[in-house]
C-alpha cells in the first residue's frame, strides 16, 4: 500500500522561528483580522505538530490533535474562549502509541454530547495505527480503542450512529472504506469496499487517505491518492459508494486523474456537496507546468453530475507558488456558498513560502475567483495543511503544522469578518 507522508511533499524547508506571533490585517478579505489563538510550545506536555484540522461544540469550545506532545506520542486538546477573549487549552488525553498508535492526523468528531471519535495513523495494536474514543463521564475523558486500524483521516457518522472512514489495509492491502456499527460487545468492524481489485494500476484506486462524506440518499464519496485510469500514470480518482437495496455497496469511478492536460493529480485532499450534489477537490499537483519539475502547482475542480456520467471542470489552476500551491486538504464551504481552504507556497520566512488560506467566490456567470485572505510568515505560524472551520458567526479558524514565533511548534489561528 502506497504510505501516505504525514507532511506536504511540497515543504523542504527550514523555518527560522525567532519572532513572536502577533495580530495581522488579511491580504484580501475586506476588514478580517488574523489572530493567534494557541500557541504549542517543544517542551510542554503538549508539544505541537498540528496536522489534523479543528472540531467545533455548540459552546464554541475548539478540539485538535497533536502529533507530538504527551510523552512524544501525540495528544487530544480543548481550547475554551474567556468573555474577555482569551483562550485556554486543556489537554484531555496523551496517546500511549503502544495500546492506541500515536501521529493522529485526521480531524476529530464530536456526537454533540460528551464523545469524540478520532484516529492515529501509526503504531497501535496493529502496527498502523487506531479508532478511538473519548467518552467525558464525572470531570474526566477516558480512552478506548474501538477499531485496531488507525487512518489518517477522521471517521464520519451515519443517521443510525456507525461510523465510516478509510480504516485498515482492505482486502488487497491498499485501502478500504470501513463500516464500524457498535454493539453490546462493542464495534464490528467490516470492509464496504477494498480498493485495487485490478492491480498494475489499480484502476478503481489506489490509497484512500482523505476520509469519505454523505450525501442526503446516504451514498459515500471519496478520493483516492493513486490509482484510476489518468493520463501518464495513476495519480488518482475520485469514486462513489452506492447503497443498493441488499445491503451492499457499489463502487463507482467518477473520475480519474488528470483527465487533460490541465488536470490536476496527486489527490490527497477529500471531497465537499454543495446542496445540488455537486463535489468539489484539490489536488496536490497539476494543473499546467511549474512548481519545480514542472508537474504543476495544483488545482480546485468540481465534479457534477450529468446524464452521460459525472463532469469534472477545473475551477482554479494555481499558477504562482507566491500565491498559493499544492493544497493537500478539503475545502470547506462558508453560509454564503464561497469555498475555503489551506495550500503551501506563499511568502514569509520559510524557503518556498509558508503557507496561505485561500477563498474561492462563485459568480453569476459560473466563474469563480480565486483569492489569498492570509500569507502566512513563519512567526504566525507556518505549513496550514488542514480544512479550516466556520463558527456560527462566521469566524474561521485553523490550524498550521509548525511556526509562531520562538520555539512554538505550531499555532490555533482565527479569522474574523
Amino acid at each position: 500500500m502506497h504510505p501516505r507522508r504525514p507532511f506536504s511533499t511540497l515543504r523542504n524547508v527550514v523555518l527560522s522561528f525567532s519572532l513572536a506571533a502577533t495580530l495581522l490585517p488579511a491580504n484580501a478579505w475586506g476588514g478580517a483580522k488574523f489572530k493567534v489563538l494557541h500557541h504549542f510550545y517543544a517542551g510542554k506536555n503538549n508539544n505541537g505538530g498540528l496536522y489534523g484540522g479543528l472540531t467545533l461544540d455548540s459552546k464554541g469550545n475548539l478540539y485538535g490533535t497533536t502529533w507530538g506532545g504527551g510523552g512524544g506520542s501525540g495528544t487530544v486538546f480543548e481550547l475554551m474562549p474567556s468573555s474577555e477573549g482569551v483562550w485556554t487549552e486543556k489537554v484531555l488525553h496523551s496517546f500511549d502509541w503502544r495500546k492506541e498508535g500515536n501521529a493522529p492526523l485526521g480531524i476529530l468528531l464530536f456526537d454533540g454530547d460528551s464523545t469524540l471519535y478520532g484516529t492515529t495513523s501509526i503504531n497501535g495494536p496493529s502496527g498502523v495505527g487506531a479508532v478511538f474514543q473519548l467518552t467525558y463521564a464525572s470531570g474526566v475523558w477516558n480512552s478506548s480503542v474501538i477499531a485496531d486500524y488507525g487512518s489518517h483521516a477522521g471517521v464520519v457518522f451515519d443517521q443510525a450512529g456507525n461510523l465510516y472512514g478509510n480504516i485498515g489495509p482492505g482486502e488487497y492491502d491498499e485501502g478500504a472504506v470501513t463500516e464500524l456499527v457498535p454493539g453490546a460487545g462493542g464495534w464490528t468492524q467490516s470492509y464496504l469496499y477494498s480498493f485495487c481489485r485490478k492491480v498494475n494500476p489499480c484502476l478503481d484506486g489506489d490509497a484512500p487517505i482523505s476520509g469519505v462524506v454523505f450525501d442526503s440518499a446516504g451514498n459515500l464519496y471519496g478520493t483516492t491518492e493513486y490509482g484510476g485510469k489518468g493520463i501518464g500514470g495513476d495519480w488518482g480518482t475520485a469514486y462513489e459508494l452506492k447503497k443498493q437495496s441488499d445491503g451492499t455497496w457499489r463502487h463507482i469511478l467518477l473520475h480519474s486523474f488528470p483527465a487533460s492536460a490541465n488536470d490536476g493529480k496527486l489527490v490527497y485532499g477529500g471531497l465537499v456537496l454543495d446542496k445540488s450534489g455537486n463535489l468539489y477537490g484539490t489536488t496536490l499537483q497539476g494543473g499546467g507546468k511549474g512548481c519545480g519539475e514542472g508537474t504543476g502547482c495544483g488545482t480546485v475542480y468540481e465534479l457534477a453530475p450529468t446524464a452521460k456520467g459525472w463532469k469534472e471542470t477545473v475551477l482554479y489552476n494555481f499558477p504562482n507558488p507566491k500565491n498559493g500551491a499544492g493544497p493537500s486538504s478539503s475545502l470547506t464551504f462558508d453560509a454564503f456558498g464561497n469555498l475555503w481552504g489551506t495550500a503551501a507556497g506563499g511568502t514569509g520566512q520559510c524557503n518556498g513560502g509558508c503557507g496561505v488560506v485561500f477563498k474561492m467566490t462563485p459568480g453569476s456567470n459560473g466563474q469563480w475567483t480565486y483569492s489569498v485572505v492570509h500569507q502566512f510568515t513563519g512567526n504566525d505560524g507556518a505549513y496550514p495543511n488542514a480544512s479550516v472551520v466556520f463558527d456560527s458567526k462566521g469566524n474561521l479558524y485553523g490550524t498550521t503544522e509548525l511556526g509562531g514565533g520562538g520555539n512554538s511548534v505550531g499555532v490555533v489561528f482565527e479569522i474574523t469578518p
